[in-house]
């Protein structure tokens, strides 16, 4: 297929569907798009895009990695590692350049290599890629320290790494007589110098421009996507990829910017990076040559266990030592660091032009690096979550629910879902809300939901799912808009209406837009102030199991009227609430959490009716009243 055009849409295509089918199927990405890269290139020869794009290949990949490195800096809070700072520091600064010794002798001595190509591949792989770890902490559901660790240094680790290569082939061209050392060190210590200052002077300035106004919010994305390339490419012409430091810095510098535009800016750079790791890990994999992949032999695995197995741990468990983590951390930490995007682009430019200068390990350190990048994504991405689980790391095994608001309703309804063994949390900026719930003996969090310093200090990894339940329907939709992004929008729940629509009508006038606002908790939906009279009538949260002999038709008939089934917990702790679309019907050994009034309420009207005799309504009641101590009982045991 040499058509760029159709080759381009083939690769599109390709990569948003297997990162579909990795999102279906709780996979990490990379492996789909890897197999669909070695699909399309090695084993059926479909397409070769370094050959097919010719010129405009290297600086294409490169200034893909950078605007992905820019988007992995713009996640990055100096706050967030207030407490795993030192860690951080030490594994980039010390396991980093241990990494690269131990792994440079092992590709001399184990894999064969010429000194320089050893040397040169140790550096790329002390990259641990950010578009690997993400997905994968994103489901593992690490406690905030490991997956701090984790995610700091996939992403301070990549321009480092890059950086590291450059300096050793650029040492190599001193060797061969290319240029002299003193241009090599002066060059080397400008492209530091323009890459870190350069970086920071170039993000406050971006910031400043965008707070005073001086551009349209329409522009500030192409503005900053724009300024990531420019950055990107005048930082090379000092240094070859020292780009992707300047870009790195710029973003962290950003990150840690009050800019009330950042997070759209964030969704956009998210989107595009998306975009581009999905189809450049595909060209990048496609690229691959046949023969090099038939030409590995034993010597790549004796490389790859001691990549994975011996150098890691020792760098990771030597540069940690005094550092605040405890053995179970750092076993995690010194297991888990798959390679991704980065090493395998920057071992794919290096190898192009080492090819060209005629090293002939050259084509054989890509392989290695394709070796190493396609076990750890395999190996690591497929024992993340059972070694956390072993090593009791993970946040929770259960999905929660945070519940923005206390009210007698909020609270009861925590109390039931706890009762449930469902991880719950009530946040409020009210203290006299929130002494209640304490005294309930509810999970708390006192402040701002909205509030910079609840992003930072809540773990949103507890929860999947999120209610809110304040007396303002406009602040309940507005919560449900900012954390729909994250948590997703099928995800966020809200009592009262998102039309806004008043009782005596003009709903058109007072209605939000459709884009606002999270699913009404109950259809149709219930106002705060009817949820209070509820609670004040002596309407209750109830938990019912189904069975093969009590399925859903019992429950409607055993309820009182107007009992508001809510949620839904499967076998499998999955949380279904019975509002979202899609959400079927219970079926049997799920526990079905209703809201409805007491059943008295219901027997009384019975006996209006002539269908149940006093006598029986007081035997009624008073095995209802058995009942529920005792379930009350089990809840609390």
């Amino acid at each position: 297929m040499h058509d760029l055009a159709m080759q381009l849409a083939v690769i599109g295509v390709a990569g948003i569907a297997s990162q579909w089918v990795a999102w279906r199927l709780q996979i990490p990405a990379i492996v789909m798009l890897l197999g669909v890269g070695l699909l399309f290139g090695p084993v059926t020869g479909l397409m070769n895009p370094r050959e097919d794009f010719g010129e405009l290949y290297t600086p294409l990949v490169s200034t893909a990695v950078a605007i992905i490195l820019f988007e992995g800096g713009l996640t990055l809070n100096l706050r967030e590692i207030r407490e795993t700072s030192t860690a951080v520091r030490r594994v980039v600064l010390l396991s980093g350049p241990m990494v690269w010794v131990m792994t440079a002798l092992a590709a001399h001595y184990v894999g064969g290599m010429d000194w320089p190509i050893a040397i040169i591949l140790g550096a790329i792989l002390i990259v641990t890629g950010p578009t690997v770890i993400m997905p994968l902490l994103r489901h593992a559901r690490l406690r905030a320290r490991p997956a701090s660790i984790l995610r700091w240094e996939a992403i301070l680790n990549d321009p480092v790494g890059a950086l590291f290569a450059v300096i050793s082939f650029e040492a190599y061209l001193v060797l061969r007589g290319a240029h002299d050392a003193e241009h090599l060190i002066l060059t080397t210590i400008a492209a530091l110098v323009v890459a870190v200052a350069g970086g920071i002077l170039v993000g406050r300035g971006l910031i400043r421009f965008f707070a005073r106004g001086h551009a349209p919010e329409y522009l500030k994305a192409p503005i900053l996507f724009a300024v990531v390339v420019g950055m990107n490419a005048l930082t090379n012409l000092l240094l070859e990829e020292a780009g992707l430091l300047t870009v790195t810095v710029m973003g962290v510098t950003m990150a840690n910017a009050r800019l009330a535009s950042l997070a759209e800016l964030q969704k956009f750079k998210e989107t595009i990076t998306v975009l581009l790791v999905s189809g450049l890990f595909i060209i990048l994999t496609a690229s691959l040559q046949r023969s090099v992949i038939l030409s590995l032999e034993w010597r790549v695995v004796a490389f790859l266990v001691l990549v994975l197995l011996v150098i890691r741990p020792i760098a990771i468990f030597a540069s940690t030592i005094g550092a605040g983590l405890g053995v179970k951390e750092r076993l995690l930490v010194s297991w888990i660091a798959p390679r991704g995007i980065v090493a395998v682009a920057v071992a794919g430019l290096f190898g192009a032009t080492l090819s060209r200068l005629g090293m002939p390990d050259a084509d054989r350190m890509v392989a290695y690096t394709f070796a190493v990048v396609a076990a750890t994504i395999l190996f690591h991405g497929f024992t993340l979550q059972p070694l956390a689980r072993f090593l009791d790391l993970r946040v929770t095994n259960r999905p929660g629910i945070l519940i923005v608001g206390a009210s007698r309703f909020s609270i009861a309804l925590a109390q039931r879902l706890k009762a449930q063994n469902v991880p719950v949390l009530i946040a409020d900026s009210n203290w006299s809300h929130v002494s209640e719930a304490r005294l309930a003996e509810v999970e708390v969090w006192f402040g701002e939901i909205l509030s910079e310093e609840a992003h930072h200090s809540l773990d949103l990894s507890r929860f999947d799912h999120m209610i809110a339940a304040t007396d303002n329907d406009a602040y309940n939709a507005l919560v449900c808009t900012d954390f729909g992004a994250e948590i997703g929008r099928s995800e966020v729940f809200q009592i009262g209406s998102t039309t806004g629509a008043p009782e005596n009508g003009n709903a058109a006038r007072h209605s939000m837009h459709v884009s606002l606002g999270g699913i009404p908790l109950f259809r149709p939906p219930r106002t705060y102030n009817q949820l209070r009279d509820h609670i004040i009538d002596g309407w209750a949260f109830q938990a019912t199991r189904l069975s093969e002999e009590f399925g859903i038709a019992q429950f409607h008939e055993s309820r009182p009227e107007g009992t508001l089934p809510i949620l839904w917990i499967k076998p499998s702790q999955e949380i279904v609430f019975a509002s979202a679309e899609g959400a079927g019907e219970p079926a049997t050994g799920d526990v079905i959490v209703s809201f409805g009034p007491p059943r008295a309420e219901r027997d009384q009207e019975k006996i209006v009716r002539g269908t149940l005799t006093e006598r029986e309504a007081r035997r009624e009641k008073a095995r209802k009243t058995s009942e529920e101590v005792t379930r009350q009982t089990e809840g609390t045991n």
